[in-house]
């Protein structure tokens, strides 16, 4: 079946007491059983529930996965993979990535003892060097966080086999329209289902998705354990949400194109990220694993002027100053104080990521209106 068919119809089934063509939403704690465990398996909502069995369904199949868990949120569906570590194991992480996921790492599971290596994967070569008997995850994102770098995750994926650990990849920036890390050998894709798979910014939640039927039953127990589940009527919007993503998908990409090429032309713009760019690093890795180039952009003035970057973000009237992306509006954001001000200055300026850079997540609306929203912010 046809991605965009997918997005229509995985995981949603008319339902059968009423021919409903949308699944209801089940907004219900527990489920009346006849007889103690005689039932039509349905206990308890953080533990089952129809919608969410829907959603999750319908992430799976657009991952081209087996199994699909969705969580209360993005940095939720990050914690349930961590905690099936232990003491002593070491996550070999890239360098450039989401502030809360730098946050958790760091600030949550160092302190149980897990060891965090953040390193360039540009060469995912770079990885072997890094990997010891206490090695058990990789742990990438790309597009990254916000400085669009191009992880070959195929390679990554042959890395993680022959040391015979899990490889888990961050799609959220890409979507599952764009990009399917299960194809290319991952064990686990994690999503920000907040951003586009939702995409109308009204929705916080997370996923993961793999084909390993241990492995999810290790993930499952430790959702339903530690109870970081998504609601029914958050899980209602996004099954609402996905039937458009395929749409959505194309029009950010046609935007984001727009977009960028006018930032680059712009004499007062230094440097602008995104992978579409044939100059851009890994550009032919991302040709060859991406379906489109995405709509997230970033970018810097000549001079790391952070109050000159405020000005501009203050002045526009289409972009939206705000912490999220991937909704059918365009945003702005400011990494260094808002999604990646958990990083020290010193690693963010490792990577690049200066006190100047804006990152973009181009919408839906016309693109002329964006690029007229830009030229007067950007004067």
């Amino acid at each position: 079946m046809h991605f965009d068919t997918k997005a229509v119809h995985a995981g949603v089934e008319p339902d059968p007491s009423t021919g409903a063509i949308m699944t209801p939403i089940f907004q219900t704690s527990t489920y009346v059983q006849k007889s103690p465990g005689d039932h039509k398996g349905f206990e308890y909502s953080r533990t089952q529930n129809p919608t969410r069995f829907a959603l999750q369904d319908s992430i799976a199949a657009l991952e081209n996965a087996n199994h699909g868990l969705v969580f209360a949120s993005g940095l939720a569906a990050i914690d349930a993979v961590i905690k099936l570590l232990k003491p002593g194991d070491e996550v070999i992480s890239g360098n450039d990535l989401y502030g809360g996921t730098y946050r958790i790492f760091t600030k949550i599971f160092e302190d149980f003892g897990i060891k965090f290596h953040f390193i360039d994967m540009d060469d995912v070569s770079k990885i072997e060097g890094y990997i010891n008997e206490n090695t058990k995850l990789i742990w990438l994102e790309t597009p990254t966080n916000p400085m669009m770098n191009i992880i070959d995750i195929a390679a990554a994926a042959s890395i993680a086999k022959k040391h015979k650990v899990l490889l888990g990849v961050d799609n959220t920036f890409a979507s599952p329209a764009l990009q399917n890390p299960i194809d290319l050998g991952a064990d686990i894709v994690m999503h920000s289902v907040t951003k586009y798979l939702g995409g109308h910014s009204d929705v916080v939640m997370g996923a993961l998705a793999m084909n390993d039927k241990e492995l999810y039953e290790r993930l499952a127990f430790i959702q339903n354990s530690c109870g970081a589940v998504a609601g029914p009527q958050d899980c209602f919007l996004v099954l609402r949400g996905i039937k458009t993503l395929h749409l959505r998908m194309e029009r950010h990409c046609e935007n984001g194109a727009k977009i960028a090429n006018y930032l680059k032309n712009h004499p007062k713009i230094n440097k602008v990220y995104w992978p579409g760019f044939e100059d851009h690093p890994n550009h032919d890795i991302a040709k060859s694993q991406m379906k489109g180039f995405g709509g997230m952009i970033s970018f810097t003035f000549h001079e790391d002027d952070m109050q000159r970057s405020f000005e501009v973000m203050e002045r526009f009237k289409v972009f939206a100053l705000a912490e999220s992306l991937g909704g059918v509006e365009s945003m702005a954001n400011h990494p260094a104080t808002m999604t990646h001000g958990a990083i020290p200055k010193e690693e963010r300026m490792k990577v690049g990521l200066l006190d100047s850079l804006i990152r973009l997540s181009v919408g839906i609306e016309n693109a002329e209106d964006l690029i007229s929203d830009l030229e007067q912010a950007i004067g």
